[in-house]
């Protein structure tokens, strides 16, 4: 019995050798993707967005108000500027390129689990991020601005992470065929939102967003987020069509008057 036990313990020893000379390359290989991962995710958030810009016209005040363009996944600052005419030309419109490439081309806002639902602390990265920026236009600057946010798809959830992180920071948001971001640190607690603008747009043949986070986002907007709403569906699927961008620069312009009467 005592030889076949310490037959048996060789046998033991002999596996765990054999099965460590295995796994110990491939962790070591995975300790290197995971720190040329890093490496990569480090330099990309050390530079501030690539960002495509439109000048103000005859604006009423010092600061024109301004309009940040997020696009979806794919995607990059290119995309929604094609919507820079249909804004009034007394806005300033920024569309910024989304930080992370995309195995399939373009960009997107941070890393998901499936569509739609998206890794919290990716997102808080890109929220920072994002954040450092908008505090770099202010910098230096007596005159206050008011900032709009426009955000597309992937974009939406962008948009609204940034207006739920700091909803005193914006004059308000135009959120469109997307979901806000559950499932992450941002709160979504009730009348978070209080007063401030929100123009929510979605198509009702839209289905790349799963219709359970459709309607979610739909009933936090409407009934839990205090938002001054308002709400638009569309004839449309994945898309932003000339009738809801023309809704779009109605609903700024005549939030932006609202703000300049005395």
């Amino acid at each position: 019995m005592t030889e076949i036990c310490a037959s048996l313990r060789e046998i033991d020893q002999h596996v765990l050798a054999e099965t460590a000379a295995i796994i110990q390359p491939t962790v070591r290989r995975l300790s290197i993707r995971k720190l040329e991962t890093e490496n990569v995710i480090h330099t990309i958030f050390s530079h501030p967005p690539v960002v495509r810009w439109r000048k103000a016209q005859g604006a009423q005040t010092k600061r024109p108000p301004l309009l940040v363009l997020l696009h979806g996944r794919g995607a990059d600052e290119n995309d929604l500027f094609s919507l820079a005419p249909a804004i009034d030309s007394r806005i300033v419109v920024a569309s910024v390129r989304a930080p992370l490439p995309t195995d399939e081309g373009g960009y997107t806002w941070c890393e998901s689990r499936s569509p739609g639902r998206y890794i919290g602390e990716s997102l808080r990265f890109t929220l920072t991020w994002m954040q450092t920026w908008l505090d770099s236009l202010a910098s230096g600057r007596s005159e206050a601005q008011a900032m709009y946010l426009l955000g597309f798809s992937a974009g939406m959830a962008m948009a609204s992470a940034l207006l739920l992180d700091q909803p005193t920071r914006f004059a308000g948001a135009v959120l469109l065929s997307g979901t806000l971001p559950f499932e992450t640190d941002i709160s979504l607690e009730r009348d978070r939102l209080k007063n401030v603008p929100v123009f929510h747009g979605h198509g009702s043949f839209d289905r790349v967003i799963p219709a359970d986070l459709v309607t979610r986002s739909a009933n936090y907007l409407q009934e839990k987020s205090g938002a001054t709403l308002q709400s638009r569906h569309y004839p449309i699927a994945h898309e932003i069509s000339e009738p809801e961008i023309n809704e779009i620069n109605a609903w700024l312009v005549q939030d932006i008057a609202s703000r300049l009467k005395p």
